[in-house]
């Protein structure tokens, strides 16, 4: 299988995904990215140096060229365009050219009835950390996706973060979860700022005090075999001030407003799909 990798769409997952690739050792004259303006190609090639970048507006051809001798093709435009770009390039597929997807609701069985009968596919489901190389990328293969060419797009994925394998029936569940999570951890950072206004903190050092507490605690669940549960235990004294405002959040159904609005998403999610098919 060719070492080439085409981004087919440039923006900022695929480009995180790069980075990281380069970042864990990838050779750049192995990636290829491509890109609708001249002045984003012409970026990614400085910030990237040794990538190849191929503007659409100079060379209108530029997904085909870039899927061709590729031995795994990553498709990161916006989920309406992701059937339009697979049929654009799938004459210029090999037979075992992974064809990876990193667009939202678009479903396996879409991205195969857009490319040639056969060919490898895998949905994946990455988050915004993944930028930083602490994400979350779920894996999902296809139909015709072979175990060694699964793990091959695993080791592609890998510097975004943590990948895990999970049946297509599940990635809505994991999109409200890790896909959305993590809007949720800014918005309780947004809300723990609010508070500490209210508590009558200077707006300037309450949004620093939330914002540092929230990414402080999410070092610490970063940690091997961290428990959630048992970090909060152990800040939760009893009869303590973090024990009232625990119990406060249980009585006024914090939990649950949780998950309702988790269900909202994947519910979300399934009609987006839904309505791209």
């Amino acid at each position: 299988m060719s070492n080439r990798i085409a981004f087919l769409g440039c923006g900022s997952m695929n480009e995180a995904i790069m980075g990281g690739l380069i970042a864990g050792g990838a050779d750049p004259a192995d990636i290829v990215a491509t890109v609708r303006r001249a002045e984003r190609a012409a970026e990614l090639a400085e910030k990237h140096h040794g990538i190849t970048a191929i503007a659409g507006e100079e060379e209108p051809d530029n997904n085909r060229q870039a899927a061709t001798g590729s031995g795994v093709v990553i498709l990161g435009v916006k989920p309406v365009g992701i059937a339009d770009l697979a049929r654009e390039v799938s004459g210029s597929l090999a037979p075992d050219t992974i064809v990876i997807s990193v667009a939202a609701a678009v479903s396996l069985e879409q991205l195969e009835a857009a490319l040639p009968a056969g060919q490898p596919v895998i949905r994946t489901m990455p988050n915004t950390p993944a930028r930083l190389g602490r994400g979350v990328v779920s894996v999902s293969p296809g139909t015709h996706c072979s175990p060694d060419q699964l793990q091959r797009a695993k080791d592609v994925l890998a510097p975004a973060g943590t990948v895990v394998e999970i049946p297509e029936h599940q990635v809505d569940a994991l999109s409200a979860v890790s896909g959305s999570g993590p809007a949720y951890a800014f918005y309780l950072a947004e809300a723990m700022a609010a508070a500490g206004v209210e508590l009558g903190l200077d707006p300037e050092l309450s949004l620093l005090i939330a914002r540092e507490t929230v990414a402080g605690a999410g070092f610490m669940l970063a940690e091997p075999g961290a428990d959630p549960a048992a970090l909060r235990k152990a800040v939760t004294s009893p009869n303590g001030t973090t024990e009232r405002a625990i119990a406060t959040f249980d009585a006024r159904g914090l939990p649950g407003i949780i998950a309702e609005g988790a269900r909202a998403a994947a519910d979300r999610a399934a009609e987006i799909t839904k309505q791209l098919a």
